[in-house]
Formats: C-alpha cells, sequence, structure tokens
C-alpha cells in the first residue's frame, strides 16, 4: 500500500526564535507574532474556535468549495499538483479532490509532526494518490523540493490566513506563491469587511476560547524562552481598525507588573499591551488589485450571499 513521504525542510533555531521573542517583547508596544499561538494546545483551541457560533469564516468558505468546486476546477485546472500551504488537518484540501483530480497532494506545514496523523489517514482513503508532507515556514521562503512534481500547479491557501500579513507583506508572499506556482493558479480564501460587531464577536465569543487561545499564547513564551508570564494577570484584546481595515488582538496587563526570563525583564504597566495578531480584511476590488500586482491574471471570485468572504482563483 501506497504510504505518504515527508520532507522536513525548515529547522527549529531555538537561538534564532529567542531573539525573536526577545525583540519582540522589547519593542514599543511589546509584540509577539501570531505564529506562536500554535502549540498543541493553541491548536486544538483554534479548531474550537472554528466551531463557534460567531466565528463565520470557516463554514462560510465550506459552503462556498461546497457549491462552486466544479467552477474552481475549471478556473484552475485539473490534474495538477496541489499544493496546500497551512494544512493542518488536511480537511480543506482534500473536499476538493473529486474536483481538483490532482495529480499529487503536497501538504504544507511548519512541521510534518503536525501532518502526519492526517496525510497517513488521508492516504488510506486515497490509495492511489501520490502524497507528500513537507515541513515549511512558507512564510519565509516557498522554495519547494524536487520531490514536488513538475509545474504547472496549482497552490492552496484557504481560511484567510492572508490576512495576518499587513498588506505589504501579503504582496511579497503572494509574488512567492506566483513563482511556485510556476504557470499554474492560485485557490486563496480571503475575508472581507463587514458589520464592526459581526468582526468583533468572531474575535471575542461569550465562551471564552479566542480568550483562551490568545492567553495561551504566554504559555508557549514561557516554554520557549524561560519568561514567568501569568496568564491570570492578563486579559485579551479585541477590536476592529477602521482606518487599518483589520482586526487587532492583544493581551493587556491587569495590572502593573514584571516579567522576568534568563538575563531580561521587562516592566509591564497596568493597561499595557502586547500586539499578538492582525488579521487584515479586504474589499473584493483591493484584494483583486492586490494579486495583480503580484503578477497573477484572470482572477476569478466566488462569495457568498452576504459578501462576508470571498475565494479568489487567479492564473499565474
Amino acid at each position: 500500500m501506497r504510504e505518504p513521504a515527508f520532507v522536513q525542510r525548515f529547522v527549529a533555531d531555538a537561538a534564532a526564535v529567542r531573539q525573536e521573542l526577545l525583540r519582540g517583547l522589547a519593542s514599543s508596544p511589546a509584540r509577539v507574532a501570531p505564529k506562536f499561538f500554535y502549540d498543541l494546545l493553541g491548536s486544538r483551541l483554534f479548531d474550537a474556535i472554528t466551531a463557534l457560533d460567531e466565528y463565520y469564516p470557516t463554514r462560510t468558505e465550506a459552503a462556498l468549495f461546497a457549491a462552486h468546486a466544479g467552477d474552481m476546477a475549471r478556473a484552475c485546472g485539473t490534474g495538477r499538483p496541489l499544493v496546500d500551504l497551512g494544512a493542518g488537518n488536511c480537511a480543506k484540501a482534500a473536499s476538493l479532490f473529486p474536483a481538483l483530480a490532482p495529480s499529487q497532494y503536497v501538504a504544507v506545514d511548519i512541521s510534518v509532526d503536525f501532518l502526519r496523523d492526517a496525510l497517513t489517514a488521508l492516504q488510506q482513503r486515497h490509495p492511489a494518490l501520490p502524497m507528500l508532507g513537507l515541513g515549511l515556514d512558507f512564510s519565509a521562503a516557498l522554495d519547494l523540493p524536487d520531490a514536488v512534481m513538475p509545474a504547472p500547479r496549482t497552490l492552496f491557501y484557504p481560511g484567510s490566513s492572508i490576512g495576518n500579513f499587513t498588506p505589504d507583506e501579503a504582496l511579497a508572499l503572494l509574488r512567492r506563491m506566483h513563482a511556485a506556482c510556476d504557470g499554474g493558479a492560485l485557490l486563496i480564501g480571503v475575508d472581507g469587511v463587514k458589520d464592526t460587531a459581526v468582526l468583533e464577536a468572531a474575535y471575542d465569543d461569550p465562551l471564552g476560547v479566542t480568550a483562551a487561545f490568545n492567553l495561551n499564547l504566554l504559555r508557549h513564551v514561557n516554554a520557549l524562552i524561560g519568561s514567568d508570564f501569568d496568564p491570570r494577570r492578563w486579559r485579551h484584546v479585541a477590536f476592529f481598525d477602521a482606518a487599518a481595515s483589520r482586526i487587532e488582538m492583544h493581551l493587556e496587563a491587569r495590572e502593573a507588573q514584571t516579567v522576568c526570563w534568563p538575563g531580561g525583564e521587562r516592566r509591564f504597566a497596568a493597561g499595557e499591551r502586547v500586539h499578538t495578531e492582525n488579521s487584515c480584511k479586504y474589499l473584493p476590488g483591493d484584494f483583486e488589485a492586490l494579486l495583480h500586482d503580484a503578477g497573477f491574471r484572470r482572477a476569478r471570485r466566488w462569495s457568498d450571499d452576504r459578501g462576508w468572504f470571498h475565494v479568489f482563483a487567479a492564473q499565474a
């Protein structure tokens, strides 16, 4: 029986991670990159977030895939390698296998350890499809190994994860995606601008799941640099910045405190914040312009009836 292959390209550098975190904590305001949400507990909490009534992106995007998979396949092309960026449990890409008929499925995440169980189970359901788990930090570089079948390729980036990057950062990432498509296509999910109350509820739910997800970042930072953040002394804050067209998430000190780590410390005043995430929201025309600036052409868009969420397909 065929088994998935695994290639780990990204090698974690503990010293570099420590320096990145310490630079962020020393900045004003303090910041920690959203990639540090995702330790094991953080990943499970995010899965719980996607099940919340208030968190519309996951189910809205899934409904668009279900309703328009055939049109999306015609726009992207079929029978090509499908490169799934930030694959997680691989479920979104797998739902499109019947329409896209990929020649190879490449699941990309920071570590192949996050992919093994999901990809092994998926291989059992699709024994004839070659599958590759690729450990790669694609936010920094998107150099695909020779184990990925030749172009043209379809790159898949669902979940509105592109919103975690500033527009300038998103443009740089889209340009790397354009190069990796090598004449193929991009299929990408993008969250839209909508009523502020709807947006803020999606990132500050009444059950407190998103708050736990945000606060868990402090536990992860403690594990990585030996700091002594106490999550009980911090609160979750999320709001929509209309001028920047983005949700911002922060952790706010409930009281004045000093956080220590080996070789350093930082004093936080009551009310001082650590910036943990941006989630940019796009008008359809603005994102199509970004695709064009990255080199993509002939963009097509599918949106839900309320215009809350969009899926774009564009040719490289």
